[in-house]
């Protein structure tokens, strides 16, 4: 898998975007939004751009509007992916789900030493493969997928949670012959549920890459978040 469009239409990474704070959490520098007394959180994994994209951020500012703690960490310790600095491929080495998996684990962690009873996860791209792997045990309860890639169909057959796949219709790193496959797998356990929708017309990265000024691609950005925070507000509120 080339990851061709997860490195398409790169974000302009901004450090001092959002109204959250950032701070070490978890062992990992983090944006951190919404209310500090919520027993609710939600941890956001980023696409292979990062923890500083405007739009990711503006995200989490808006489920932390509605009551959800949120916690975007920095998985990529600094080094998110830059196209003229190093081969994807070869960026990958350093920086695989299965390293972002392992990493999440801290984060829960102190989500609930700080009193946080209920925790979902929502992945990126990239990220989608982490919390699929999250979802396999008992450290969320529940999960969304926007755009995954890297996922495969077998990832699906341990999910435990509750499980949401937000995919594009034009998406080569998961079209929608694939999420067909991955919607199958999801069903063949009916004491999970799961929600499966493609976008149309939306291309990979459609809800975190986008020109504000593209008053369409704005409209889908915002109903794939409506999408993903109905579904946690339905699991942990």
């Amino acid at each position: 898998m080339s990851g061709a469009q997860c490195c398409e239409n790169p974000p302009t990474l901004n450090s001092g975007s959002g109204n959250g704070k950032v701070e070490e959490f978890g062992g990992l520098s983090s944006y951190i939004s919404g209310p500090a007394n919520s027993n609710a959180a939600l941890i956001l994994i980023s696409d292979v751009f990062g923890y500083e994209a405007p739009h990711l951020r503006k995200i989490a500012d808006e489920v932390g509007a509605a009551g959800f703690r949120v916690v975007v960490p920095d998985f990529f310790r600094g080094e998110p992916f830059v196209a003229d600095q190093k081969p994807f491929t070869e960026w990958m080495k350093d920086h695989g789900p299965d390293q972002g998996f392992e990493d999440a684990k801290p984060v829960i962690e102190a989500l609930k030493s700080k009193g946080i009873t209920k925790i979902g996860a929502a992945g990126f791209c990239w990220g989608a493969k982490v919390v699929v792997e999250l979802s396999k045990r008992p450290y969320i309860q529940a999960a969304v997928l926007i755009h995954p890639s890297f996922v495969e169909v077998d990832d699906f057959q341990g999910v435990k949670v509750p499980l949401s796949l937000l995919a594009a219709e034009l998406d080569n790193m998961c079209p929608p012959e694939l999420v067909k496959q991955f919607e199958a797998a999801l069903n063949a356990n009916p004491d999970v549920d799961s929600f499966v929708k493609i976008f149309a017309g939306c291309s990979h990265g459609w809800s975190v890459r986008y020109s504000d000024e593209d008053e369409g691609a704005v409209k889908s950005a915002e109903e794939a978040e409506k999408d993903m925070l109905d579904w946690f507000v339905k699991y942990l509120k």
